[in-house]
């Protein structure tokens, strides 16, 4: 099994980002998909869900109405849009698909 993430850069507040997050190795569809982020000197957070069946979706309150995940089953690829971004939503972004997770893309907001 392996977990890829992509999309992360250096943006200016109030700017959008799309990660993405690529799985191989089992069938995408039955598992839940995640996306996790972790600052420096704190506890990985987790940040939203979103099922591989029904492609029913959760998140955390910080990130409500600014950030969407979505998934592609055809190309087992789970993808987080983020939008309206904020200093505090700088952080080490991990994929995680079925208990697998993935190495991280870097997401850096600042002035």
């Amino acid at each position: 099994v392996q977990v890829v993430e992509s999309g992360g850069d250096f943006v200016q507040p109030g700017g959008s980002l799309r990660l993405s997050c690529t799985a191989s190795g089992f069938t995408f569809s039955s598992y839940v998909m995640s996306w996790y982020r972790q600052a420096p000197g704190k506890e990985r957070e987790w940040v939203a869900h979103i099922t591989g069946y029904h492609g029913n979706t959760n998140y955390v309150d910080s990130v409500k109405g600014r950030f969407t995940i979505s998934r592609d089953i055809s190309k087992n690829s789970v993808y987080l849009q983020m939008n309206s971004l904020k200093p505090e939503d700088t952080a080490m972004y991990y994929c995680n698909c079925g208990g697998y997770w993935g190495q991280g893309t870097q997401v850096t907001v600042s002035s």
